[in-house]
């Protein structure tokens, strides 16, 4: 049995917008039950996002660790950034959050995984593209602010990365999915030939090729 996702939308008879954040908002909708009954769902709206698992020839992943104050940790991640243009293709926001993240550039791109974060609350969608036959970028860093000046940046071995998840000692979300989908990837019979091409269509965030 093949399970796929499909497009859905039950009826909405009344909506609001109770909050308007720099790149966010909160939205609430009175949304028509199988019933008949009407259930008010709050949840924030989203502009969407992408992560990059950038491999190197020794197999180790690029990771950066970064303050993350809603969870009050440091959280090792992939490089990761908004979908700041509407339509935007999200291989282009890939590659300049690369670059701006850690100063580095890929020349072989795939899509590893697209998933919804917290859909029971939040509308984001992020895309996890696999980089490999990466280097370092040409030029000046780009500057960094907040956060981002504190920002650690290691090369780790995959399977530590796997053995990190499983344990419960990493928690980002595009780390882990990152992770085990590439470790999925090569252990099938296609291995990472097999992944979707970087420029593979994506609903939740539809794009200009």
């Amino acid at each position: 049995m093949r399970l796929r996702d499909v497009p859905e939308s039950w009826e909405v008879v009344a909506t609001a917008t109770p909050f308007t954040g720099n790149k966010t908002s909160v939205r609430t909708d009175d949304v028509v039950m199988p019933d008949g009954t009407v259930a008010r769902r709050d949840y924030q709206v989203h502009p969407g996002s992408v992560a990059v698992l950038a491999l190197d020839d020794e197999d180790r992943v690029l990771v950066l660790s970064q303050y993350r104050h809603p969870v009050r940790q440091k959280l090792w991640e992939i490089p990761a950034g908004l979908l700041d243009v509407p339509g935007e293709n999200p291989l282009n926001a890939a590659m300049r959050e690369l670059y701006e993240e850690a100063h580095v550039k890929a020349e072989d791109w795939r899509v590893l995984a697209d998933v919804y974060t917290t859909p029971g609350g939040c509308d984001e969608a992020v895309r996890i593209f696999l980089a490999r036959d990466i280097s370092e970028a040409e030029g000046e860093r780009f500057a960094v602010e907040d956060e981002e000046m504190d920002l650690e940046f290691a090369r780790v071995p995959l399977e530590e990365l796997v053995r990190g998840a499983l344990a419960g000692e990493l928690h980002n979300n595009c780390l882990v999915v990152g992770v085990l989908a590439l470790q999925a990837a090569l252990g099938s019979a296609g291995g990472v030939g097999g992944l979707r091409p970087a420029d593979a269509p994506w609903p939740a965030r539809p794009f200009e090729a």
